[in-house]
């Protein structure tokens, strides 16, 4: 079954080319053309991956990212847009998105990114539905709630362990404290981001090789951290 993506640009040529070009890549293409429109399709559709420009009429390419995002946690959202200033970039990331292509572009590199984010959805979906993850030497089995590293069993708090299974969830991805607070420990509001901190650096004891220089639990200046495992 094909992949499909939705592409939300509001420039009728980019849209024709894309759309062109993305079918002749074997893709299925539903396009909108304002963001009000594309957030609509977004959540009562079924895609694979959200193409979204940011400048658009009705709701813009960062709104529509984290409404998206709120909805539907694991579906790749790349970010098309011709502001290259890193604000930009980083806010994007900060509501979500999985990357970020500045125009103009070459297709080539975007059809490869695409590609690239769909694989790693297909690698997490897989990796979740077995109930079990190995990165290094750590095992992770979802259905028992049991970490283990070399085979011995790690003693994990509850909530090291929803962190934990969020972080293999959204593998690759950056994500910003904000986001952690929001969405492990269910706050409304933000308390006190240093809570996300003092859990990473547990983790980081009970699973990193060296927890002063980690592998997995990576900081990402400003923002936040991102899981390579």
């Amino acid at each position: 079954m094909n992949k499909r993506i939705l592409l939300i640009e509001d420039e009728p040529g980019l849209v024709l080319t894309l759309r062109k070009r993305l079918e002749s890549e074997g893709f299925d293409v539903l396009v909108a053309d304002n963001g009000d429109a594309g957030l609509e399709q977004a959540i009562n559709e079924s895609v694979d991956l959200v193409l979204l420009d940011v400048m658009m009429p009705g709701r813009d390419g960062f709104e529509v990212c984290s409404e998206v995002r709120r909805h539907k946690a694991f579906i790749p959202i790349m970010m098309l847009t011709a502001r290259s200033q890193t604000m930009d970039k980083v806010l994007g990331f900060r509501l979500g998105a999985d990357d970020y292509l500045t125009k103009p572009f070459q297709m080539a590199e975007l059809i490869a990114r695409i590609k690239a984010l769909l694989r790693r959805s297909t690698a997490k979906e897989e990796a979740i539905n077995e109930h079990r993850y190995v990165f290094g030497k750590v095992t992770v089995d979802f259905k028992r709630a049991e970490v283990s590293l070399d085979d011995t069993l790690v003693a994990l708090s509850a909530k090291e362990f929803q962190l934990l299974r969020y972080f293999v969830e959204h593998r690759g991805e950056v994500r910003s404290r904000v986001e952690i607070l929001n969405e492990v420990w269910g706050y409304p509001t933000v308390p006190n981001t240093r809570t996300v901190d003092v859990h990473v650096a547990r983790l980081r004891q009970k699973i990193e090789p060296n927890p002063t220089k980690p592998i997995y639990l990576l900081t990402v200046h400003n923002i936040g951290y991102r899981f390579d495992g």
